[in-house]
C-alpha cells in the first residue's frame, strides 16, 4: 500500500509541476527554485519533488545539472509527441523518415563539415561488423550513424526532432532485419549515401536515403 501511495503523490507532483510549466511560470533555460523551495510551494516532501523532477527529466521537460539545479528544457511536454509516434503504423513511420530524415540528408550534403565527415564514417565502421551479427547491437551503432547524418544539417530542432523519433526508427531496423541471411547492398547504401554527403551532392544523397528507407 505504501508503494501506491508514494506513486500516486509523485504522479500528482508530476501534473502539478507540468501545469506550472505549460502556465508559464518559468522561461525555457531558467533555473528552476530548489527541492526545499518546491517542496514548500508544492506542500510536498522532498523526496516526492526529488522524484518527480527525476521524471520530468526522462520526459525531456527539464534538464538536471549536477551541482548546479534543474533548468527548464522546453515547455512541450516531450512525452506526448513520443507516444503518438509510438502509435504510428509502419506505413506512418515511412512517411515521416522521407519527409524528415531524407530532407535533413539533403540539407547535410550542403552542410556538412570535415568533422562530420569524420564522424560519419568512424559510425558507419562501428556498424559495418555487426550488419550480418547481433541485431540489437548492430540497431544501436546504425542508429548513431543515422542521428550524425541528421546532424550534419546543423538544424538543432531537427535533430532534437529526430532523436525522438529514433524509437520508431529502431523498431523499423528490427522489422526489416528479421530476414535471413541480410541483403548486403541495404548496408551498402549507408557507404553510398556517406559518399554523396561527402561530394555535395544533395540529390543523390536524399535518393539513396529514400531507397534505403524502402528497403
Amino acid at each position: 500500500m505504501s508503494l501506491l501511495i508514494k506513486r500516486s503523490l509523485v504522479e500528482q507532483a508530476v501534473e502539478q509541476l507540468r501545469e506550472r510549466i505549460a502556465q508559464g511560470d518559468w522561461q525555457i533555460g531558467q533555473r528552476l527554485p530548489t527541492e526545499p523551495e518546491l517542496a514548500l510551494q508544492l506542500g510536498i516532501s522532498r523526496n516526492t519533488v526529488r522524484e518527480a523532477m527525476r521524471v520530468l527529466a526522462f520526459s525531456g521537460l527539464v534538464e538536471v545539472r549536477q551541482g548546479d539545479g534543474s533548468y527548464l528544457r522546453t515547455a512541450q511536454d516531450p512525452l506526448l509527441a513520443m507516444q503518438a509516434m509510438a502509435r504510428c503504423t509502419a506505413e506512418q513511420a515511412r512517411e515521416t523518415r522521407h519527409i524528415l530524415e531524407a530532407e535533413a540528408i539533403g540539407l547535410a550534403a550542403l552542410r556538412r563539415t570535415d568533422a562530420d565527415l569524420q564522424g560519419l564514417r568512424e559510425a558507419l565502421a562501428g556498424s559495418a561488423g555487426h550488419f550480418h551479427g547481433d541485431v540489437d547491437h548492430y540497431i544501436r551503432c546504425d542508429l548513431v550513424f543515422h542521428q550524425r547524418l541528421v546532424d550534419a544539417a546543423h538544424n538543432p530542432a531537427l535533430s532534437e526532432l529526430y532523436r525522438y523519433f529514433s524509437g520508431v526508427v529502431a523498431a523499423a531496423l528490427q522489422h526489416s532485419m528479421a530476414t535471413v541471411p541480410r541483403c548486403q547492398a541495404t548496408f551498402d547504401l549507408h557507404g553510398q549515401i556517406l559518399d554523396a554527403i561527402e561530394q555535395r551532392d544533395a540529390d543523390r544523397a536524399k535518393h539513396l536515403s529514400r531507397t534505403l528507407i524502402e528497403s
